[in-house]
């Protein structure tokens, strides 16, 4: 029977000058190709991005994800640390659980008014002895101890480790003026109606306090802006003229 590989959960692409990119973290982040098979997906991801060339100078992180693996989602965060690149994140719709930590190492995390961060710490499955157990207890708690300070050294002053232990004991969710407000954004833009919050049935049962537009999201129309009306009359204003003068000389 032939093996059937999951969708990536990235895409990247250079710009055509090299000197930018753009990384799309859309989905669940999973292991998604066949580890017994020799294939690693953060091993995938870190060839992309390698192959993205060191004239990159900026890389525009676009997140959309509900989370998953955590185990990828911090060798993502290292990756891209130690890329020389300057990191700038946007969160386009959702970026929950594990997903919420990869724009803390960006210079600046850019989210929608209606976009929303949740928080709380890593959780993980296991199965085994007593032994086995307890190591998987000790290495979950060392995980959540590294998100719980990439979230402070981004917040910076604006939020405390008493305050975040609290706010990570449950899903905490943000909208992006609370998520402003304590440091773990900073800049909100227009609301982006156009993209869809990356989240499904798994995840609205998996997690608590799920806001309501996560679980019907309105899709609606962009509204146009007023500058973008404005070209478009002057378009069309410029159009009928160009077709009188036409059907003058003609």
């Amino acid at each position: 029977m032939s093996k059937q590989k999951k969708n990536k959960f990235f895409e990247m692409k250079a710009s055509t000058d090299g000197k930018s990119a753009d990384v799309f973290i859309y989905g669940e982040i999973t292991k998604y190709a066949w580890e017994e098979y020799g294939e690693v997906s953060s091993i995938t991801f870190k060839n992309e991005l390698d192959s993205l060339g060191n004239d990159v100078e900026v890389i525009n992180l676009y997140i959309n994800s509900p989370g998953g693996s955590v185990f990828e989602a911090m060798a993502i965060i290292a990756m891209l640390q130690r890329h020389p690149a300057r990191i700038i994140s946007h969160v386009d719709g959702v970026a929950a659980s594990c997903a919420s930590v990869i724009p803390m190492i960006s210079k600046k995390v850019i989210m929608p008014a209606n976009a929303l961060m949740m928080i709380h710490h890593a959780m993980t499955g296991a199965w085994g002895n007593a032994t086995q157990l307890r190591k998987a207890a000790d290495d979950v708690e060392r995980i959540s101890q590294s998100m719980c300070q990439y979230y402070l050294d981004k917040a910076g002053d604006k939020l405390d480790s008493e305050t975040l232990n609290e706010m990570l004991k449950e899903d905490t969710w943000l909208t992006a003026e609370q998520a402003l407000e304590i440091g773990l954004c900073d800049e909100i833009v227009t609301a982006n109606n156009a993209v869809a919050f990356a989240f499904d049935e798994k995840f609205a049962q998996q997690y608590k306090n799920v806001p309501q537009q996560l679980l019907e999201p309105q899709q609606k129309a962009p509204e146009m802006s007023a500058e973008e009306k404005e070209l478009r009359e002057k378009i069309l204003t410029d159009s009928k003229a160009n077709l009188t003068y036409l059907n003058t000389i003609l």
